[in-house]
């Protein structure tokens, strides 16, 4: 089963787009300013060394250190601070190694075919179900049964869900995202557009792009959006618009539905005055944006630190993303402005070395002590409800609100997965789905047609699993 997992992983691992919660690691440093980080660590240094002392007390371990594998070097530094703290009282060392996203997959499967694996590692909605039905995680259930500081209500429902299988629970919730509008307020200013703000529709920012595309003659594009990245892109206006990529019991798709085709004719739309996908696949919606030839992009809140650092930054603004009017009332109503959330999650090898000292780790790196911490640090939003604000506030000078306004005043689905999630995303991005649609967009027809080739190539690819 293993062999067969590996083989499965690895044929479609490599092919998939780089998604939520990290899945492009940038060469910035550290998010927040180190005055914010040296306040954020003085309030709660006593916290963390109590709750560290608290989850260590009375336990003795078989090994002197950990290694952890992640693949986000924005996350390293604070992640290391948290690990210390835990440290700081257990005695055993912790190593935190970063892996590129692609290289990170191949290591693990190449490691859960009798290769050797890291400790500690990062579970993503991709692969997971599959991980743990081939018994390669650590089974966390008694752990947490026996620790009264896990508690499922605490944590957000869908990512705790999503590690979990036949009742099993093979990681612990490390974080959640949330999709916000990027905007470049100098190109805004240059071209005479009014900023955007959380009343815009997807239609007023259809027309802003157009004033920026067209007002710079081409040298500038109004937006750009990647549309291999699906959590952060196209994804929310299905939804926004009435259709499910993948239905809550994920046994099917409405993306074909009459709402389906309405959020992704208004995509088609956006993609006629932003950036052709040519030149994004060349270049990236990121590089663009950094470089001054876009106006606007959509981003996930993992990228937050990418921008904060960036030399421009003074020039960048966030929003809530834009929300679709069905009802024609001028008002964003319930169900009108979605964004994605996705999360990671803190697994173990099943074949590790010390079980308890890899659980006590994880579980420190969830608590609420480790939890605030990696909010306050800007490392990433929480797993836990209720430590957002603290993220939204490490860093200083940029207003990041608009990530946690998300999830106040907009409403949040989990990011579409299925058993063999990546089997039906790429195919979506292939000929006979999207490709024609995304790289034609002045046809409104074939975007049109994608959605119904989209629906058959979802149920399918869900029938087979």
């Amino acid at each position: 089963m293993k062999k067969r997992l590996v083989s499965l992983v690895l044929s479609t691992m490599m092919t998939a787009g780089l998604v939520g919660c990290g899945g492009a690691a940038s060469d910035s440093a550290a998010p927040a300013s180190e005055q914010t980080q040296a306040e954020s660590a003085e309030s709660t240094e006593s916290t963390d060394a109590e709750a560290a002392d608290t989850a260590n007390s009375d336990k003795s371990y078989s090994v002197d250190s950990i290694t952890i594998n992640i693949w986000d070097s924005n996350q390293q530094a604070g992640l290391q601070e948290i690990a210390d703290d835990w440290t700081a009282t257990s005695g055993v060392k912790v190593n935190i190694e970063v892996i590129d996203w692609d290289n990170y997959w191949t290591l693990l499967e190449a490691g859960a075919s009798g290769g050797e694996m890291p400790d500690v590692f990062w579970m993503h909605s991709n692969t997971a179900q599959m991980y743990m039905e081939n018994e390669i995680l650590l089974d966390l259930t008694d752990y947490i049964a026996n620790d009264p500081s896990i508690d499922k209500a605490n944590y957000y429902e869908g990512v705790w869900d999503l590690y979990n299988s036949n009742g099993k629970q093979y990681a612990l919730p490390k974080d959640h995202d949330t999709i916000a509008l990027l905007y470049n307020k100098a190109i805004f200013d240059e071209y005479g557009v009014d900023y955007p703000t959380d009343e815009w529709t997807w239609e007023d920012m259809y027309e802003a792009a157009k004033k920026i595309t067209e007002g710079s003659n081409g040298d500038i594009y109004g937006m750009a959006m990647n549309t291999s990245n699906n959590q952060d892109g196209w994804y929310n206006l299905v939804y926004d618009y009435g259709a499910q990529v993948i239905t809550d019991d994920h046994k099917g798709t409405t993306i074909g539905s009459d709402e389906g085709k309405a959020g992704m004719e208004m995509m088609r739309k956006l993609l006629t005055v932003g950036a052709p996908q040519s030149v994004v696949a060349e270049t990236g919606t990121d590089s663009l944006f950094q470089s001054g030839k876009v106006g606007m992009i959509t981003q996930g809140s993992w990228m937050i630190n990418s921008f904060y650092t960036a030399e421009n930054h003074a020039d960048y603004a966030w929003a809530m993303l834009p929300y679709a009017d069905t009802n024609g009332n001028g008002s964003c109503d319930k169900g009108e402005r979605f964004s994605a959330y996705n999360g990671l999650g803190w697994a173990a090898n099943a074949n590790v070395a010390d079980p308890q000292a890899c659980y006590d780790l994880i579980a420190y790196f969830c608590s609420e002590a480790g939890q605030k911490k990696q909010a306050q640090l800007g490392v990433t939003m929480g797993g836990m409800k209720g430590v957002s604000e603290d993220f939204s506030n490490a860093f200083e000078g940029m207003d990041v609100s608009a990530f946690v306004r998300a999830e106040e005043e907009g409403d949040l689905y989990f990011r579409p997965y299925t058993r063999n999630t990546t089997v039906w995303e790429d195919a979506l991005q292939q000929q006979g789905a999207f490709l024609d649609a995304w790289q034609n967009p002045e046809d409104e027809a074939a975007m049109a047609t994608a959605c119904e080739n989209a629906q058959k190539i979802i149920e399918d690819a869900i029938a087979a699993e």
